[in-house]
């Protein structure tokens, strides 16, 4: 059963045509092996669509609610939007928050003209997303003027309350083209890992190997919005390069180990790469060492952290989630997507494990759904 929101506009696909695409069960690819967190996964759901009102599309962000506060609600999925309705990238200003039985709702529709703070460029909202505790969301802006590349700005961090207000900004310091992000939290502190696409991107005209990852401290102040105390760059030197199709393709997805390993997605190198002591270092580490690459990769974009600790990531080239190691062997992979041609192509970005760990939600970019594996 399909759930929509008030504009049921689709990205390159129509909803209903693609419908038939997801209906199917997920397909295990040769490399599933007995033992894997994707092995235990057997089919795709669509979930609900999100498109909000204003007929945003380009889902790119997910983030999973650990706790009722405001206006978030345990267990829901909140899902930002790249594109705006007439899908120009880097112009998507609304989150949506999904719950698992299907129902949508808007969470924010951020105003690039009525911001608290600066945001060069404007409001674009990327992959980045976390919820801190006491319900404060932080999602990535790398905004756009036209949609295309050459518009592209440094953007910021939007910190919104759990009412979905923005209440402060995170400009400048090295946060340049934010895309992706994840965070940890002890106490009254947070640390957001945020990766960067956008360091001389633009003004190369062609690829570079200015890419970062930040390591940004902020400390929780009771109901005020956090304040940023230092950032740390804790890696660097990632290929990054503009592009007609995605905008832009450099360091993507981040999942945090629970030894403090950080392993990035190295997307224009087709690879995944570990930062080590990434909670504690106080200097890059460069690219990282590299813990898996080619195989079953392709594009790998958004990345996250399994149960067990193995490392999920998913295909910008074809709509696969691959199963990796900390090892670096390539275990299982699922097709998610088979839509388009190539199957799958650019459909998958951000995704994350639910509450009970027993299954993965993902945005799907040829529907504009939040879809779950489970």
């Amino acid at each position: 059963m399909r759930y929509h929101l008030l504009s049921p506009l689709v990205r390159g696909l129509s909803a209903w045509t693609a419908a038939a695409a997801l209906s199917v069960t997920a397909a295990a690819g040769t490399a599933s092996a007995d033992g894997t967190f994707l092995g235990r996964l057997h089919s795709v759901r669509e979930v609900a669509s999100t498109v909000p009102a204003n007929g945003d599309v380009n889902p790119y962000g997910t983030a999973v609610v650990a706790r009722d506060v405001g206006n978030l609600r345990r267990g829901n999925v909140l899902v930002g939007n790249f594109d705006n309705s007439q899908n120009q990238q880097g112009t998507g200003t609304s989150l949506v928050q999904v719950g698992p039985r299907g129902t949508a709702t808007l969470f924010a529709q951020i105003d690039p003209a009525h911001l608290p703070g600066p945001c060069p460029g404007g409001v674009g909202l990327t992959t980045a997303l976390s919820i801190l505790p006491g319900g404060w969301v932080v999602v990535g802006s790398l905004p756009t003027a036209d949609g295309t590349s050459a518009t592209a700005r440094a953007g910021c961090l939007l910190v919104l309350d759990s009412h979905g207000k923005v209440r402060e900004t995170l400009a400048g310091g090295g946060i340049d083209g934010p895309w992706d992000m994840t965070a940890a939290s002890h106490g009254d502190r947070t640390e957001l890992f945020v990766t960067n696409v956008l360091n001389g991107t633009v003004a190369g005209g062609g690829e570079v190997d200015r890419g970062t990852v930040l390591r940004i401290t902020l400390r929780r102040h009771d109901d005020q919005p956090p304040e940023w105390v230092r950032t740390t760059t804790i890696g660097s030197g990632f290929a990054e390069k503009t592009d007609p199709a995605a905008l832009v393709v450099g360091p993507t997805g981040v999942g945090l180990a629970k030894n403090g390993s950080l392993y990035v997605a190295d997307t224009v190198r087709n690879r995944i790469t570990v930062i080590p002591h990434a909670v504690t270092r106080e200097s890059s580490a460069g690219t990282g060492r590299v813990v898996s690459g080619d195989g079953r990769l392709n594009g790998p974009l958004g990345l996250v952290i399994a149960p067990g600790g193995h490392i999920l990531t998913v295909n910008g080239g074809d709509g696969d989630v691959v199963e990796t190691t900390p090892a670096g062997r390539q275990v299982a992979f699922r097709q998610l997507d088979n839509s388009g041609t190539p199957p799958g192509a650019g459909a998958l970005f951000g995704l994350v494990v639910d509450l009970d760990h027993d299954a993965v939600y993902f945005v799907d970019n040829a529907t504009n759904f939040l879809n779950v594996l489970e």
